[in-house]
C-alpha cells in the first residue's frame, strides 16, 4: 500500500486526487505546516527537501507531482490516466505538467515565499504585488493555447486535470478572477462534480 504525505491547500491534491481516480490502496498522512511539521526530523527522513506531497511506495520515496502523477498513471493502466500508449501525446501531458510546476505554481508561489529568492523586504513586497499579474498571464495561456477542452488534453481526463484543477483553486488568492478565464473556471467547476475529487476534498477538510 502507498502512503501520501500532504497538507491541505497545497499540490498534493493532485496526487491525492489521481490516487483515487486509479483506485489505488493507499494511506495519508497530514503534515502541518503551521507547525512547521515539514522541517522536522522525522519528515525530512522522509523527504530532505522538507515540501509536501511525498509517495512512499514499494520501491522507495517519490516527491515532485509530475513525476507522483507519472507513476500513478503507469501503475494503473486500466484507469487510463495517461496517453501510455502514444510517445507523442504523453509527451504533451508531461509538457503541461512541467510547465504548472516549473511557471504556474513559482508564480503563485512569490506571494508568500519571496524569502526563497531574496532577502531584502523590498524586493519581497515587490514580487508579491507581481504575483496578480504573473498567475494572471499564465492562466492567459492555458485558457488561449493549452486547455483542449473538455478536458486538459480534449475528450479525455487525464493526470494534467487535477494538477489544473488544484493550481487554478489558488486563483483568488492569487487576487486573480477566475471569471477572467471561462474555460479553465469551468474545468474547475466540472472537476469539482466528479465523485473522486469531491471524497479527496472533504478528506482533506477533516
Amino acid at each position: 500500500m502507498m502512503k501520501l504525505y500532504y497538507a491541505t491547500g497545497t499540490c498534493a491534491l493532485a496526487s491525492h486526487i489521481a490516487l483515487e481516480e486509479a483506485g489505488a490502496e493507499y494511506s495519508t498522512v497530514k503534515i502541518n505546516f503551521a507547525t512547521s511539521e515539514q522541517r522536522s526530523p522525522e519528515y525530512l527522513a522522509i523527504n530532505p527537501k522538507g515540501r509536501v506531497p511525498s509517495l512512499v511506495t514499494d520501491r522507495g520515496i517519490l516527491t515532485e507531482t509530475p513525476a507522483m502523477l507519472f507513476y500513478i498513471a503507469q501503475s494503473f493502466p486500466k484507469a487510463k490516466l495517461a496517453p501510455l500508449d502514444d510517445p507523442f501525446r504523453l509527451a504533451e501531458v508531461q509538457a503541461f505538467n512541467s510547465y504548472l510546476c516549473s511557471t504556474v505554481h513559482i508564480a503563485h508561489a512569490h506571494r508568500m515565499r519571496g524569502h526563497r529568492w531574496v532577502d531584502d523586504p523590498a524586493a519581497i513586497e515587490a514580487m508579491k504585488k507581481k504575483v496578480p499579474e504573473t498567475v494572471a498571464a499564465c492562466f492567459e495561456l492555458i485558457e488561449s493555447k493549452m486547455l483542449q477542452g473538455p478536458w486538459v488534453m480534449g475528450e479525455t481526463y487525464t493526470i494534467c486535470d487535477p494538477y489544473l484543477f488544484t493550481l487554478a483553486r489558488w486563483m483568488e488568492g492569487d487576487s486573480v478572477d477566475p471569471a477572467r478565464f471561462p474555460k479553465v473556471k469551468a474545468h474547475r467547476d466540472r472537476m469539482a462534480e466528479r465523485p473522486a475529487v469531491s471524497k479527496v476534498l472533504a478528506a482533506e477538510k477533516g
